[in-house]
């Protein structure tokens, strides 16, 4: 059976930035007028010229460490020529190293990246260019229905931001591969503070499938790691079923449309001489030196896997609660900050991962902070864990709390104490309230000797007329006793 071969390249914004790559424009061109943050620099108009934005090559070379890749001596930068709207001045200042050269001129390459336990990917190289414009579809009067004709708008505002591409081999034979892989760029770059991965479009990935000997497609315009694996996965049921019926596959450029959740021929698929590559003239080549390199690796944020690696030895969890709260650097921040407050790592940790995070839509938050989605931190939390711990309450009702938390950012005492959600755990309290299940479940207390879950069973009602707020275990004490008795 013939192999399937997927290769990324995974484009990110330095967000973090203040100023675009080239200019002193502003690299936080959302929710601005539209061609309002662009200057003659943007446009590539005569005598204006471009100047290299030192902390993005910060940024980019961080990335570089991070994914292991072979750092160069000397950057430099080319002008890719190719005719489209959302460029205004007709080319792209991108990296560029020619096929088959062993210099190595752009911010990485040869790097490798670990991203489930027996998998491994090679980064072919990672470059830092300008991105371009942004371009917005208006849908065809014949789709719509209506008399409106069919156009596309450009916002240069986002032209000349500063991008990172990272082009992995194609070592991917499986699309939930590709997506395990990009959640894990996504948390090193988070764990990085380069890149806020939860803007709309500060991540964006272009997808190389081929079949066996087959020619390259290339998947454009992808708006979410979720839509890239089903893309993906389209893609390859489509030239399979090609191959069956001995259909060429040409080698192209094409869409995900995310409506008909198929892909679609946008264009044949350039070479390399179509971009006409040449030295960028304005830009000098930089020199990064040893000392650059060793500087900014001592000053290298923790990374998600030596994270994970400290969670397991210091805090004793187990390697896939430690998967889950590194996987997003917030959750794993508010891990750290509760167990300051109340030192019991575990609790907390069960707490985050087994309850909190159903109530989290990673895919919604759209650059907002965790905190404006769930109104929680981690006071709740800790709190949370010792009142259990504490038995002044059980878990179904420290369940119910935390959805009131989530929603209204109150502490859990507060809630207690306003609902009388307090644990009853004196054993006289506890002892009338069976004695009223006693008196009302009769059979069951006659059927003990031939049952012995009736004291389960019991339990169950004793709870439930209680709403919860008991102690179990002393509860299931006197039950036993008093069966006890009655035989």
């Amino acid at each position: 059976m013939s192999k399937v071969r997927i290769g990324l390249e995974i484009h990110c914004q330095l967000t973090q930035l203040k100023s675009k790559l080239f200019c002193s424009c502003i690299a936080n061109y959302r929710n601005r007028d539209p061609n309002t943050n662009i200057c003659p620099v943007c446009y590539g108009l005569p005598g204006s010229l471009p100047v290299l934005n030192k902390k993005a090559i910060e940024y980019a070379c961080m990335i570089a460490i991070a994914l292991g890749c072979d750092m160069p001596k000397n950057l430099t930068f080319a002008r890719k020529n190719y005719f489209y709207p959302d460029l205004p001045k007709n080319f792209q200042i991108t990296q560029y190293d020619s096929p088959g050269s062993d210099n190595n001129t752009c911010i990485g390459k040869s790097g490798k990246l670990e991203y489930i336990s027996d998998k491994t990917v090679r980064i072919k190289r990672i470059q830092l260019e300008e991105d371009p414009g942004r371009l917005v579809h208006e849908i065809p009067a014949s789709q719509s229905g209506g008399n409106s004709l069919a156009y596309t708008l450009i916002d240069y505002n986002r032209a000349g931001v500063a991008l990172v591409e990272i082009v992995t081999e194609p070592d991917f034979n499986d699309p939930k591969e590709v997506r395990l892989f990009l959640n894990k760029i996504t948390s090193i770059l988070e764990y990085l503070n380069v890149c806020n991965t939860n803007l709309e479009g500060s991540v964006r990935c272009d997808a190389n499938v081929s079949i066996g000997a087959g020619k390259k497609v290339e998947i454009k315009n992808v708006g979410s790691f979720k839509d890239v694996e089903k893309a993906l996965s389209y893609e390859i049921t489509r030239q399979k079923t090609m191959g069956l019926h001995e259909i060429e596959v040409k080698g192209e450029t094409r869409h995900w449309d995310d409506k008909r959740k198929i892909t679609k021929q946008s264009r044949s698929k350039e070479e390399e001489e179509d971009y006409r590559y040449f030295p960028e003239p304005d830009i000098p080549i930089i020199k990064i030196e040893n000392e650059f390199i060793l500087n900014l690796s001592s000053k290298m944020p923790e990374l998600p896997d030596q994270r994970r690696k400290r969670f397991i030895e210091n805090y004793q969890l187990s390697e896939h609660v430690s998967e889950v709260l590194i996987n997003h650097k917030e959750i794993a921040d508010l891990f750290e900050k509760a167990v300051k407050i109340y030192q019991s790592p575990k609790s907390i940790s069960n707490w985050i991962v087994s309850d909190l995070m159903g109530f989290i839509d990673y895919e919604s938050l759209e650059g907002k902070p965790l905190n404006e989605i769930i109104k929680i931190d981690e006071k709740h939390i800790a709190e949370l864990a010792r009142l259990v711990d504490e038995n002044k309450i059980n878990r179904t009702v420290a369940k119910k709390i935390l959805t009131q938390i989530v929603n209204s950012g109150e502490m859990p005492t507060r809630i207690i104490d306003r609902s009388e959600l307090t644990k009853i755990g004196d054993s006289k309290t506890i002892l009338e309230f069976i004695e009223q299940v006693f008196m009302s479940e009769k059979n069951a207390i006659n059927d003990a000797n031939k049952n012995p879950n009736v004291a389960n069973f019991l339990l169950g009602k004793v709870m439930q007329k209680t709403k919860g707020n008991i102690d179990p275990k002393k509860a299931l004490e006197i039950i036993k006793k008093k069966l006890e008795e009655h035989k």
